[in-house]
C-alpha cells in the first residue's frame, strides 16, 4: 500500500539521519561446539558438548565423539570449539510462560511500597509490613514528588498488611497532588480527589458505565476494581504511559528477564492497546533482543467489545507482532474469577469475613466466548483463582468436550490458586493442563489463613503435589509483577514452599527440583504447543540455553534461587548477562517510536 511504502521511506531516512550502522558480511556457515562442565538436557542424551548450526542444535554428546560424527555428516563445514563455559552448567533455556511486560514496566518504575522487598537491577524497594510503615513510606514518597500537577503513582498496597485506604485517607496524606494507588494485584486502583479531577471522573461518568462496571466502582471511596478499573483505564493510562520513561522501563524489564536466564517470554491476554504494542515492539521485536517476546490475545476484551465479530478482531490483533515479537496463532486467554491478591476469587465455601468474590467475565459471557473459540479450534488459556471459579471452567470444558469432542485441546488453567483434590482429578479426566504460580503460598498462605479464607484451604494453595498424584501436566509462571519473573526463584518456591516469614507451607504440595526444572522448560513449551521447537536440549531443536554456575538438580534445595546466571544462548547467539545500569534510550529509537505512534494515529485507525 502507498502508506506502507511512504512509511518505509521515511523510517529509512530518519534512521540514516540518526546515524546508520554499517552492515557486516556474515562468515560462511560453520558449526559451533560449546563445551560445559555438565549439560542437563531433560532428554535421554548425555555429554559435555553442544553443537549448533545457525540457530539449531545439531548434536549433544561427548566432545570427541561429537566432533567425529559432525565431520562425517558435515564435511564441508568448519567446526569451531568454544570452551568459555567449560566450568559452567547448561540447562535448556528458561521460559517465562506468563509475564506482563507493560505491567512490570509501569509498576516497578512507580513508587513501590509492598509487603515484600522488591529487588531490581537498579534499586531495592524495602517492604512495608504494617499500616504505620506503609503510610509513613507513602507520605514520604508523595512529599518528594516534584511536579505537584503530575500524577503520583504507587504500586504494592494490600489491605491485609497496610490497613484501609480510601479517597478520604489519601486526601489526608496529600490533597495537593493527584495520587493513584495501584493495588498489589494490579486489578484495583484507589485514587484521591485531585486524581479524580485530573481523570475527569465524576458521577456522570459513573452513570454512563455498564451495570457490571458500576458494581465494581465506588466513587465516594475513589475505588475502582476489575471491570470498574477497565472503565477507568482510558483516562488513567494516558497520564502514566509516556514514551521515553515507558521505553526506559521496558528496557529495565528486558534486562531483568535476561539476567534471570530467560530465552522466551509469553504474555497471555495483556496486550490490547496498539500504542503499547508499537512501543513494546521497539524494545522486544528487534533481532538483537535476547529472547522471543510472544503474546496471546485477550479474549475477555474481544468478548466484551466485539462478540459479533470475535474472530475478525482477534485475528486483527494477531497481526500486531513483528520480528522477535509474535502472537501465538489460534491461542486465546479468557478469565473466570477475580484476583487472588485482592481476595476477589470466587470460593465455593465463601469467605470467613463475609465478603464475596467477583467474576471478571460473567459466567454466561464466559461460556459463550469459550464455546466460540472452542469450535474454532483455539487452544484456550483461562485465568482462575478460586475453586468456584475452577468449577465454572471445568464444567464449561466438560460441556464442550461432550458437545464437540477435541483431541489434545490442552486447555490451560492459569494461576490455580485455590482448588480441591476432586477438581485435580477432573483436570486429568478432561485433558486439561495447568500453569501455576508457585509464589502464592509463599506470599499469601499465612495471611490468608488468618483473614478471609482460613488455614486449611490456604495452606493447600497451588496443589502441585496433587497435580503429580493425578498425572496432570503443569508449568510454572510468575505473572510478573505478581511474583519476581525469575525461573530459578519460581523453582525455589515450588520445591521449598517457604513463606516470606520463613515457614514451610504444606510440604506435601511441593515438587522435586527436576519437576520444577521441567515446569520452566519443556512443560512450559508444551503449554503453548512449542515443545517440538524448544524446552529441552536435543538435535533438531532451537539452540536456546541458560548457562548457570551450579546444577539446580544437585544443589541444596534452599539455594536454588541463589544460583548465578552467567549467560544465555538464544537461537545460537551467545549473550552474556548484563550487569549494572541500563543504557538510556537512544535519540534514534525515540524518534522512530514517535514516528510510528504518529503514523498509527493518522492512518491506521
Amino acid at each position: 500500500m502507498l502508506h506502507d511504502t511512504k512509511r518505509v521511506f521515511f523510517l529509512s531516512l530518519i534512521f540514516c539521519l540518526a546515524g546508520c550502522g554499517q552492515s557486516s558480511q556474515l562468515d560462511p556457515a560453520s558449526i559451533k561446539i560449546l563445551t560445559a562442565k555438565e549439560i542437563v538436557t531433560l532428554e535421554p542424551v548425555a555429554g559435555n558438548a553442544l553443537a549448533i548450526l545457525n540457530d539449531e542444535i545439531v548434536g549433544v554428546g561427548e566432545l570427541a565423539a561429537l566432533k567425529t560424527r559432525l565431520k562425517s555428516e558435515y564435511p564441508d563445514l568448519k567446526i569451531d570449539v568454544d570452551t568459555q563455559f567449560e566450568h559452567e552448567i547448561f540447562v535448556q533455556g528458561f521460559i517465562n510462560q506468563h509475564d506482563h511486560p507493560w505491567l512490570a514496566a509501569l509498576t516497578l518504575s512507580s513508587n513501590v511500597v509492598s509487603f515484600e522487598d522488591w529487588v531490581l537491577p537498579h534499586r531495592t524497594f524495602p517492604k512495608a509490613s504494617s499500616q504505620s510503615e506503609y503510610r509513613s513510606q507513602l507520605t514520604k514518597l508523595a512529599s518528594e514528588h516534584q511536579n505537584k500537577d503530575a500524577l503520583f503513582l504507587s504500586w504494592g498496597y494490600h489491605r491485609l498488611w497496610h490497613g484501609p485506604l480510601t479517597r478520604e485517607i489519601l486526601d489526608g496524606i496529600n490533597n495537593e497532588t493527584p495520587m493513584a494507588i495501584w493495588q498489589r494485584s494490579v486489578h484495583e486502583f484507589i485514587v484521591n480527589t485531585k486524581a479524580l479531577e485530573l481523570f475527569e471522573i465524576d458521577q456522570t461518568f459513573i452513570d454512563g458505565l455498564t451495570p457490571q462496571q458500576r458494581n465494581q466502582t465506588n466513587l465516594e471511596e475513589g475505588h475502582f476494581w476489575e471491570l470498574g478499573l477497565q472503565a477507568l483505564s482510558g483516562s488513567l493510562f494516558k497520564h502514566i504511559v509516556k514514551p521515553k520513561p515507558y521505553l526506559e522501563s521496558l528496557e529495565m524489564v528486558k534486562n531483568y528477564w535476561h539476567s534471570a536466564g530467560t530465552t522466551l517470554v509469553v504474555e497471555p491476554g495483556g496486550l490490547i492497546n496498539k500504542n503499547l504494542s508499537i512501543m513494546q515492539n521497539h524494545v522486544f521485536a528487534s533481532n538483537d533482543n535476547p529472547f522471543h517476546m510472544d503474546y496471546i490475545v485477550d479474549g475477555k476484551t474481544m468478548a466484551l467489545q466485539h462478540m459479533d465479530e470475535l474472530f475478525e478482531k482477534t485475528q486483527e490483533i494477531q497481526t500486531w507482532g513483528e520480528g522477535m515479537s509474535r502472537f501465538l496463532p489460534k491461542q486465546i486467554k479468557l478469565f473466570s474469577d477475580g484476583a487472588v491478591f485482592s481476595q476477589l476469587m470466587q470460593m465455593s465455601e465463601g469467605y470467613t469475613d463475609g465478603h464475596h468474590g467477583e467474576w471478571i467475565m460473567e459466567p454466561d459471557l464466559f461460556r459463550a466466548a469459550f464455546k466460540q473459540y472452542w469450535d474454532a479450534g483455539y487452544q484456550i488459556h483461562v485465568h482462575q483463582n478460586g475453586d468456584a471459579g475452577l468449577d465454572l471452567v471445568l464444567d464449561t470444558l466438560e460441556e464442550n468436550l461432550k458437545r464437540n469432542p477435541r483431541n489434545d485441546h490442552r486447555t490451560v488453567i492459569v494461576h490455580f490458586s485455590y482448588s480441591r483434590e476432586d477438581q485435580v482429578k477432573r483436570l486429568n479426566e478432561l485433558g486439561a493442563i495447568v500453569s501455576v504460580n508457585p509464589y502464592y503460598p509463599v506470599a499469601l498462605a499465612e495471611m490468608y489463613s488468618e483473614v478471609g479464607v482460613g488455614a486449611e484451604r490456604s495452606h493447600a494453595m497451588v496443589r502441585m503435589g496433587d497435580l503429580n498424584k493425578h498425572n496432570v501436566n503443569y508449568s510454572l509462571h510468575s505473572d510478573m509483577p505478581m511474583a519476581p519473573g525469575q525461573p530459578l526463584y519460581l523453582m525455589w518456591c515450588a520445591v521449598n514452599r517457604i513463606s516470606i516469614n520463613g515457614n514451610v507451607i504444606a510440604l506435601e504440595q511441593a515438587i522435586s527440583a527436576e519437576q520444577a526444572l521441567r515446569a520452566v522448560t519443556i512443560n512450559a513449551a508444551y503449554s503453548m504447543q512449542l515443545e517440538e521447537k524448544v524446552g529441552s536440549l536435543k538435535a533438531g531443536k532451537t539452540a536456546n540455553v541458560t548457562v548457570l554456575k551450579q546444577n539446580p538438580l544437585i544443589v541444596s534445595p534452599e539455594t536454588i534461587k541463589d544460583i548465578e546466571v552467567v549467560a544465555t544462548v538464544h537461537e545460537g547467539r551467545v549473550l552474556q548477562v548484563k550487569k549494572g545500569e541500563n543504557e538510556p534510550v537512544s535519540f534514534k529509537k525515540l524518534v522512530m517510536v514517535y514516528w510510528d505512534l504518529i503514523w498509527f494515529k493518522l492512518f491506521d485507525y
